[in-house]
């Protein structure tokens, strides 16, 4: 089972409908379906919000760090509450998977996530869940840092959200550790085809950290 969710991104009204924040978009969005409120916890370094009680108590979490140091929320909340890596989801934006793909999985590098490789650091392992939201690649890796921290374009945007309802449809079996029926439903659909947009360099200067 699923017991903490994570939903990686940066803080501040200039990200929100960034690319490197889809990680927030869907916490938030299950925190609506559950009825879940999220507060602010400095000692957690993030939002958190809470239902249940004892073994069936689970977490939602959205990091108030920059996106590099996203493991020093994720460690505050899974040690102190001795949630193990198998019972922790992230969920995150995936550069491989064109945007209206969304892919779940155990383990595996961070394929120069930093929001990832800081988790890793810090609960000293990777066996934990991720679901991979697909935001698509610029096609050339010098645009990256400005793609992420772009929003999507119109269509890109569309199958964002179609990837976020259909994922959002597998939080009960999540939840329950039902990994297979909620593998079903979250790979069923294809993503829509749609050509890179070049990003508009808005955030040039912006902090390293966000990334």
């Amino acid at each position: 089972m699923i017991r903490l969710y994570v939903g990686l991104g940066n803080p501040g009204t200039e990200y929100e409908a960034t690319r490197h924040n889809v990680g927030f978009w869907w916490i938030d969005q299950l925190a609506q379906q559950w009825n879940i409120p999220l507060q602010a916890r400095p000692s957690d370094f993030g939002w958190v919000g809470t239902q249940g009680v004892g073994d069936d108590k689970i977490w939602l979490l959205k990091p108030s760090t920059f996106m590099n140091l996203s493991g020093q929320s994720v460690s505050a909340v899974a040690k102190f509450f001795k949630i193990p890596l198998d019972q922790i989801l992230v969920i995150h934006d995936e550069l491989d998977l064109p945007a209206g793909e969304v892919k779940l999985k155990q383990g595996g590098g961070h394929a120069g996530h930093n929001g990832l490789r800081d988790i890793h650091a810090r609960m000293g392992g990777s066996d934990y869940w991720r679901l991979r939201i697909g935001i698509g690649h610029p096609g050339v890796k010098s645009e990256v840092a400005n793609w992420v921290l772009n929003k999507p374009s119109p269509d890109q945007r569309v199958g964002i959200e179609q990837a976020l309802e259909r994922s959002l449809k597998a939080a009960d079996d999540l939840r329950a550790g039902a990994f297979d029926k909620a593998m079903r439903k979250i790979h069923t659909a294809k993503a829509p085809k749609s050509k890179p947009t070049k990003p508009t360099d808005v955030t040039a200067g912006a902090p390293k950290e966000s990334l």
